[in-house]
């Protein structure tokens, strides 16, 4: 009876040890060991700021689409220009599991504490578009703002070399901002120091936001007299802004305005003739760079770049794409491009004032 008993119990305990063998081990990610989904997809949250101007929709989508097509679970919040929402939406990404996180910061400074909640629970980090000012980052995706502003200047400089320049910066919390207004006065400064130049007026506009450009500029045209050859305005809402008011002195198509973003309403406005210029950034390469680089960061496997953006006190791994100026003469790059088509870029020129090609 004891020799049954006793290989019942050596019987017992082999079963439980070749269950525990053979027991699959749930896989976890890297938010403090949660299960990851059944199906082992990467799982990325986007955080953005905004959904209000095109070009953010246009983000959205793309991110969309390519997550979708790499087979990846994509999370998207919007914090409509609040700091407390967007970290908290961040808190919630990361209490619902995810293996990475993409922020577009609505504040540079605060958002650095979503990356810090982010890499406590050793979640990779991209700074998307703007850059968090956090030396936690893991990479920065963006396209070369430092050139963005220096084109813009540029640009003003070779069509309006002597006058009286009004700047509008974008809103002082977003860094890109910050960096643009550096680079457009490094091209200034020559111009400047000759007297060739002066700055009669020069703001930021909250939030980036139209109707504070609006305001800007209406002071500064009272201040100047109407004499301003130049609104060097950092994107085309403030460029949109700035219109208005020329518009209202019947300065329309007198004074260069420069923007960024390629937005349709702008495009509309350089057919038109009442904003000279804007800068094209390709939000496909930008989307899609961002989320391929997300996948392989969870997986840990290597982002290969060729770039770096000094955060706060370290170098953060960049992936900066390629900036164009548009103008009247180069309306068709965009056309080529499928980001615009002819009809909706033309749509308020007459048809015979269109180009024919």
């Amino acid at each position: 009876m004891r020799k049954i008993l006793l290989w019942l119990i050596v019987f017992a305990v082999l079963l439980m040890v070749a269950a525990c063998i053979s027991a699959p081990v749930q896989p976890s990610d890297n938010t403090g060991g949660a299960p990851r989904n059944a199906s082992g997809r990467v799982r990325i949250g986007f955080s953005m700021d905004t959904l209000k101007e095109e070009r953010w929709q246009r983000d959205k989508q793309l991110v969309e689409k390519r997550a979708a097509e790499l087979g990846a679970d994509l999370s998207v919040t919007v914090a409509d220009g609040s700091d407390d929402r967007q970290n908290k939406q961040v808190e919630d990404l990361l209490t619902k599991g995810i293996d990475v996180l993409i922020i577009a910061p609505h504040n540079a400074q605060v958002a650095a504490a979503a990356v810090a909640s982010a890499k406590k629970q050793g979640v990779p980090v991209i700074s998307y578009d703007r850059l968090v000012k956090s030396d936690d980052l893991d990479l920065y995706v963006s396209h070369q703002v430092t050139k963005i502003g220096e084109m813009q200047a540029k640009y003003a400089l070779d069509h309006a070399p002597k006058g009286n320049y009004i700047m509008v910066y974008g809103s002082s919390t977003d860094n890109n901002a910050l960096l643009l207004k550096e680079a457009q006065l490094a091209i200034l400064k020559p111009a400047i120091d000759r007297g060739d130049v002066k700055i009669v007026a020069e703001q930021f506009a909250a939030e980036w936001k139209a109707e504070e450009a609006l305001k800007i500029v209406e002071n500064a045209l009272t201040q100047n007299k109407n004499e301003v050859v130049a609104v060097v305005a950092s994107n085309d809402g403030t460029a949109g802004g700035a219109i208005q008011a020329l518009k209202a002195q019947n300065l329309t198509g007198k004074v260069v305005v420069t923007g960024q973003d390629a937005e349709l309403i702008a495009l509309q406005r350089i057919a038109q003739g009442e904003q000279t210029m804007t800068i094209y950034k390709p939000i496909q390469p930008l989307a899609y760079g961002a989320v391929e680089a997300a996948i392989k960061l969870a997986k840990k496997e290597p982002v290969v770049t060729t770039d770096k953006i000094k955060s706060v006190t370290r170098e953060i791994p960049a992936l900066l794409f390629e900036p164009k100026v548009i103008d009247k003469s180069n309306l068709a790059d965009v056309i080529k491009d499928n980001y615009h088509t002819a009809d909706e870029i033309y749509k308020n020129v007459p048809a015979d004032q269109r180009p024919r090609n």
